[in-house]
């Protein structure tokens, strides 16, 4: 059973003001600038919305993360070590853009070229981020590298992940405030067995903030001064977020710069983290708690604090691992603004949240994404695209109007 949560809170005018912008503001493309659309509409309820999808390309070995470009193509990453790209007027390029196969661990199911971005400023540099696992023993590594020029690519920042092939997370992204945010999961296996998730001394179970427009030292990147942990004894201080399992898919809302997440369950739970920017430092709970149930007592602290999912759901009923999606801030269909949207790689169901003037947020199953959905993005105007893992598809998904339910019934 679906579990659906509404947790009223005080409403601070901050939260007021940007709670109103979820439904006032005008659409924003994919590179964070506001984009040409039609005037403001309030979003409609939630169980007036479903979606539909539309194949657009196929042939695709494993495709795992995507994004949009400046120039309206999408990078699709494929788990071996390629990227290929694909534009909605030429369709699927047949020939890779990008190869690092002979730098990528694709040994396991969870390990190999795992996450993709491009600069803020790509349309100048060329340059991509990308997250992988890296040989020989599968290291989480963060690197950068020009799209044209794969022999200069950079390694930022790494974290030894030896032991178990599962757990990798890999996401990238930049942030509203031009910092780059990485995903890593807690280091494998089951039962989090490195108690990484509530340890500061490890990236692992983490996401991490950092300025990679600047160099530090010996550091190919500095820290941002602000980061919660940057003087607190024994913590790393590039993590941003800690308490997590495997967040396999994050993304940042354009319009607000919070963070939506998708932290994936062990057997009990999935949940969907709504993390504001003011908000760096939450611990997000793994593995005290596996989402609000509480997981491992010996791994909760005494007075400790942790950040409720926004949205979980039961790791039964079908259901086995939640794909972390977008809010959508397209124009194609004003009346679904501000949605965030995501799905589970089994059940392939599409779960809608989003945030309430009050605090809370109201959440629906809006219908079916196609098989096996590994990675949910968006184009530079906003629209979505979906990835299927094993058939290799990528697919357009686009919002639809329908009529609502007898009865009016509620979402919570």
């Amino acid at each position: 059973m679906l579990r659906r949560r509404c947790r009223p809170l005080t409403l601070p005018a901050g939260l007021l003001i940007l709670a109103l912008s979820a439904f006032l503001l005008p659409p924003v493309s994919a590179s964070g600038s506001a984009a040409a659309g039609p005037s403001p509409t309030r979003a409609v309820p939630l169980t007036e919305l479903t979606v539909t999808s539309e194949r657009v390309a196929t042939g695709l070995r494993r495709p795992i993360a995507i994004t949009g470009l400046p120039d309206g193509r999408m990078l699709v990453v494929e788990k071996e070590g390629t990227v290929r790209s694909y534009h909605p007027d030429t369709g699927l390029a047949a020939a890779p853009v990008l190869d690092l196969t002979s730098r990528i661990d694709a040994s396991d199911n969870e390990r190999g070229l795992l996450g993709i971005t491009p600069a803020p400023n790509f349309a100048r540099t060329g340059m991509l981020y990308v997250a992988y696992t890296s040989l020989p023993a599968g290291a989480l590594t963060l690197a950068r590298v020009p799209l044209d020029a794969p022999d200069r690519l950079q390694v930022l920042l790494t974290q030894e992940h030896a032991e178990y092939g599962n757990h990798n997370g890999g996401q990238v992204a930049f942030g509203r405030d031009g910092y780059l945010y990485w995903s890593l999961g807690d280091g494998g296996g089951s039962h989090d067995p490195f108690k990484a998730g509530q340890d500061l001394g490890t990236l692992l179970g983490k996401i991490v903030r950092i300025d990679v427009n600047r160099t530090c030292g010996a550091q190919p990147y500095c820290v941002p001064s602000n980061n919660p942990f940057v003087r607190v004894p024994g913590a790393r201080p590039e993590i941003w977020l800690y308490g997590l399992r495997n967040p396999w898919r994050f993304s940042v809302d354009p319009v607000d710069g919070s963070l939506w997440i998708g932290d994936v369950g062990q057997g009990l739970v999935e949940e969907i983290n709504h993390i504001r920017p003011w908000q760096g430092g939450a611990n997000l709970g793994w593995s005290c708690r596996e989402g609000t149930p509480v997981f491992d007592p010996q791994q909760c602290r005494a007075g400790g604090r942790y950040t409720d999912p926004v949205f979980e759901y039961d790791h039964y009923n079908d259901n086995c691992s939640v794909t972390g999606g977008v809010v959508y801030r397209g124009s194609r269909t004003p009346e679904a603004w501000g949605t965030y949207v995501a799905s589970d790689y089994c059940s392939t169901r599409v779960f809608a949240v989003r945030p309430k003037l009050d605090g809370g947020y109201e959440s629906a199953t809006i219908g079916n994404l196609p098989t096996q959905p590994t990675a949910i993005g968006t184009d530079v105007h906003g629209e979505l695209y979906v990835l299927s893992d094993l058939p290799g598809y990528l697919n357009r998904v686009r919002f639809e109007r329908v009529q609502p339910p007898a009865g009016g019934a509620a979402n919570r």
